[in-house]
C-alpha cells in the first residue's frame, strides 16, 4: 500500500515540467511575433526610401533632358557662327589674292620708260596702299582663324558634354527601369496574396475558380440567363470577394497604380433583344453591374475597370451545353493601370 502511494506521488511531479514547456513555447511565439513586427517596420521604411530614390531619379532625368536641349541649341548656334566665319574667310582670301595680283602688276610696270614715272609713282602709292590693305586683311584672316579654332574647341567640348549627358541619361533610365521592375514585383506579391485569400474563400467550389492570373465566376452564379441584373444570392459571393480586395488594398502602397479589372464573357450563341442588341452589350452590362456592386461595398471607383469581350474569348471551343456554360463567365484580375 505504501509503495502504491509513493508511485502516485511521483507521477504527479511531471506537471511542473509540462508547465515549463508550455511557458517556453509561449515565449518563443511572442519572440517570433516581435521579429515579424520589426521586419514589417523595416520593410515599410525600405519601401519609403525606394519611393524617394525613384522621385529623385525622375527629377534628375528631367534636369538632364533640359540641359541636353540647351547644349544642342548652343551647339547649333556655334555651328552657324563657324559657317559664317568660314564664308567670310573665303571672301577675304579671294580679295587678298586679287590685291596681290595688282601689286605684282604694279611692280612689273616699274621697268617702263621714264615718261611713265609719274604714273609709276601713282601706281607705287596705290601699291603701298594695297600692301597695307593686304596686311590688314591678313591680320583679319588670322583673327578669324583664331575665332574659328575657338569655336571648334567649343563644339568639341559641347559634343563631349552631350555624350556624357546621354550616358548619364542611359544610366538613370536603367536605374529607373530597375525601380519600376521592383514595383511590378511588389504588385505581383500583392496579387499572389489576393489569390491566396480568394482560394480560402471559394474552397472547392466548381462554379468559382482561379485560372492563371484571373479569378473566374460562372455567370449562372451571378445572373439569370440573358439578364444583367445580379441575383439576390450573388450578394454573399461578391461581399466575400470585396472584403478580400479591401484587405489587400490596405497593404498596397498608394503610389502603385493597381486596378481590379472585371471582364464580362458570353457564349457563342447570338442574342438580339431591345435591351441587349449583341453579346458585347450583354457582357459589358454584366461587368458594369459587378463593378457598381463592388463600388457600393467600399472599393474606390478609380481602382475599378469594366471590360467586355462578348463571345470572342472562349475557354472552350466546343458547342455543347457544358462548353457554353464554361464560356459564360465573369473574370477578375488584379493588374496595373
Amino acid at each position: 500500500m505504501a509503495s502504491v502511494r509513493a508511485r502516485s506521488k511521483r507521477s504527479l511531479n511531471v506537471w511542473p515540467g509540462y508547465v515549463d514547456a508550455l511557458a517556453t513555447l509561449l515565449l518563443a511565439v511572442v519572440f517570433l511575433l516581435t521579429v515579424f513586427v520589426v521586419g514589417q517596420f523595416f520593410l515599410s521604411q525600405e519601401l519609403t526610401g525606394r519611393d524617394a530614390v525613384l522621385t529623385r531619379l525622375n527629377r534628375q532625368i528631367a534636369d538632364l533632358t533640359d540641359l541636353l536641349a540647351l547644349e544642342r541649341s548652343s551647339r547649333r548656334a556655334q555651328e552657324e557662327a563657324a559657317a559664317s566665319l568660314r564664308n567670310t574667310l573665303t571672301a577675304t582670301e579671294a580679295e587678298r589674292d586679287r590685291l596681290q595680283a595688282l601689286t605684282a602688276a604694279n611692280e612689273a610696270a616699274q621697268g617702263k620708260s621714264a615718261d611713265v614715272d609719274a604714273q609709276l609713282a601713282a601706281e607705287r602709292g596705290a601699291t603701298q596702299r594695297a600692301q597695307n590693305q593686304v596686311e590688314l586683311l591678313n591680320e583679319q584672316i588670322r583673327a578669324l582663324r583664331r575665332q574659328l579654332a575657338a569655336l571648334e574647341d567649343a563644339l568639341a567640348a559641347s559634343e563631349s558634354r552631350d555624350r556624357e549627358s546621354q550616358a548619364r541619361i542611359a544610366e538613370l533610365g536603367s536605374r529607373l527601369n530597375v525601380a519600376l521592375a521592383q514595383r511590378v514585383q511588389e504588385l505581383a506579391r500583392y496579387r499572389s496574396d489576393f489569390f491566396g485569400r480568394l482560394r480560402q474563400i471559394i474552397g472547392s467550389r466548381s462554379d468559382v475558380r482561379i485560372v492563371g492570373d484571373r479569378f473566374v465566376l460562372q455567370s449562372e452564379v451571378l445572373f439569370a440567363a440573358g439578364s444583367a441584373a445580379l441575383k439576390p444570392e450573388a450578394g454573399p459571393e461578391l461581399d466575400r470577394i470585396a472584403g478580400a480586395i479591401l484587405d489587400i488594398a490596405k497593404e498596397i502602397p498608394a503610389d502603385i497604380p493597381w486596378i481590379l479589372r472585371v471582364d464580362g464573357h458570353t457564349d457563342a450563341r447570338p442574342i438580339q433583344s431591345a435591351q441587349f442588341p449583341s453579346n458585347w452589350a450583354l457582357s459589358a452590362a454584366r461587368a458594369i453591374a459587378v463593378v457598381q456592386y463592388l463600388r457600393s461595398k467600399g472599393l474606390p471607383p478609380q481602382r475599378l475597370l469594366a471590360g467586355a469581350f462578348g463571345e470572342f474569348q472562349p475557354l472552350d471551343s466546343g458547342t455543347s451545353e457544358e462548353a457554353y456554360a464554361r464560356n459564360r463567365r465573369i473574370e477578375m484580375k488584379l493588374t496595373e493601370r
